[in-house]
């Protein structure tokens, strides 16, 4: 056998062994989406997991996709109070250096709405009645 061959050879093998190392290590990790709440919406749309590791890796996804949107949604928040910020400053620059350093966010809807129709998601806020 040849050089090129028994290279090709180990080179495949080593191809599939980080996703089974990855597999592995999805068995001892605890996603913060739990186990039950991922299974009950699966079977709601049809699927029945058998796989714990399919399972695991379902609310891995998931909780990327929720952190993605969180993230997107302080990107927001963070643009929308440095821009107010920064047209409504008043002379007392040394006060809104120290603000904003120690400034806690809140997630509202008008942070979340944009960030949330970058991924195809459309939301509207619903009509207050008295």
């Amino acid at each position: 056998m040849s050089q090129i061959e028994q290279n090709g050879e180990e080179s495949q093998l080593t191809m599939g062994q980080p996703l089974s190392d990855f597999l592995l290590q999805l068995e001892d990790y605890n996603p913060t989406i739990p186990d039950g709440v991922t299974a009950h919406y699966l079977r709601s749309s049809g699927l029945e997991p058998k796989d714990p590791r399919l399972l695991r890796l379902i609310s891995i996804a998931a909780q990327k996709f929720i952190s993605d949107i969180a993230n997107d949604a302080l990107q927001h928040c963070k643009m929308r109070t440095s821009n107010s910020s920064s047209s409504s400053s008043s002379g007392n620059n040394s006060k809104n250096a120290k603000g904003t350093k120690d400034r806690r966010y809140c997630l509202t809807m008008e942070d979340l709405t944009p960030a949330l129709s970058e991924f195809g998601i459309s939301v509207k806020k619903p009509h207050y009645y008295v």
